[in-house]
């Protein structure tokens, strides 16, 4: 008779090489060996009697018989969640969660979540990364990454996709450009460098558009790190087009000055999106948080 004895374990390594792809991946989430991963699966396997995934080239494909029990295994993982939160005691779940946030999250709030965030659940550690929202959204659905908190729009759906917010735009400046107290016309606010965003971003097409319709000449400087921009409007290099929520302390202490001109792009909105099913309690707890702590003034449509 078999010694074997049936764990959560099992089926965590087993879901973790469904929804990464391989057994490396799984390995990796799991902060273990890929043999251990193996030996798991293969465990598993030995159980159930029955083939649960085929290795071909390096990928897993499902079997019948794996297909048929992967939507139970989900809800083990499920009622073990629960019966932990169950307890009430936040500090008895572990693990990892690894976020990915937009720059623009990073300049504002960032701090702010990770504080709240260590204070609901002080044995989870958090793997932060910060990128374009693009190439956070690859890290999602590739699973490298469990949550982003990041600007829109999407061109592909997560599992899910929570409104947090929106950031108005805001014309800056340094006071050394000398610019006058009323409203710009399109020839003085192009006698500067526009700082306007990555070319990829809705606010440097439309900024693009804007200059184009009217038929003035523009000098649009882009970048994929918006906080340069910051810094060279900082330096008086330029007139900025940047969101509201990164210039409260320049604004405040006088470094920057609002420009005033007509025309501005879009509002950032902002979304907690994740792609785990069903989300463990700390994962909805982190888009629970990142809802509470935007800024209030700039929640409203």
């Amino acid at each position: 008779m078999s010694r074997f004895k049936f764990s959560v374990k099992h089926v965590e390594a087993y879901i973790a090489v469904v929804d990464l792809g391989t057994f490396r991946r799984a390995a990796d989430r799991l902060n273990t060996t890929q043999p251990n991963i193996s030996n798991r699966i293969a465990q598993l396997e030995a159980y159930v009697g029955q083939r649960l995934m085929e290795r071909d080239a390096g990928s897993v494909r499902l079997t019948a018989h794996g297909t048929a029990l992967l939507e139970p295994a989900r809800l083990i993982l499920s009622a073990a969640d629960g019966f932990i939160a169950a307890i009430g005691d936040t500090s008895k779940f572990e693990g990892v969660l690894r976020l990915g946030v937009s720059e623009m999250v990073a300049h504002s709030w960032l701090r702010q979540f990770l504080c709240a965030m260590k204070t609901r659940f002080p044995t989870i550690d958090i793997d932060l990364t910060v990128d374009m929202s693009v190439t956070l959204s690859n890290g999602l659905f590739r699973r490298d990454l469990d949550l982003t908190l990041q600007n829109g729009p999407f061109d592909r759906d997560a599992h899910r996709t929570e409104p947090l917010g929106q950031s108005a735009h805001v014309w800056v400046a340094a006071p050394s450009l000398g610019l006058p107290d009323r409203v710009l016309t399109p020839p003085e606010i192009t006698s500067h460098a526009i700082l306007a965003h990555s070319r990829n971003s809705t606010a440097y097409r439309q900024i693009k558009d804007h200059f184009s319709t009217i038929g003035q000449p523009a000098r649009l400087v882009s970048s994929t790190y918006i906080g340069s921009f910051l810094q060279m409007a900082l330096d008086g290099l330029g007139i900025a087009c940047l969101p509201a929520a990164m210039l409260t302390e320049s604004l405040e202490d006088g470094r920057l000055q609002t420009v005033n001109y007509p025309f501005i792009p879009n509002n950032l909105k902002f979304f907690a999106r994740y792609m785990a099913h069903p989300a463990p309690t700390y994962l909805q707890e982190a888009v629970a948080v990142a809802q509470l702590i935007f800024p209030p003034d700039q929640n409203a449509e």
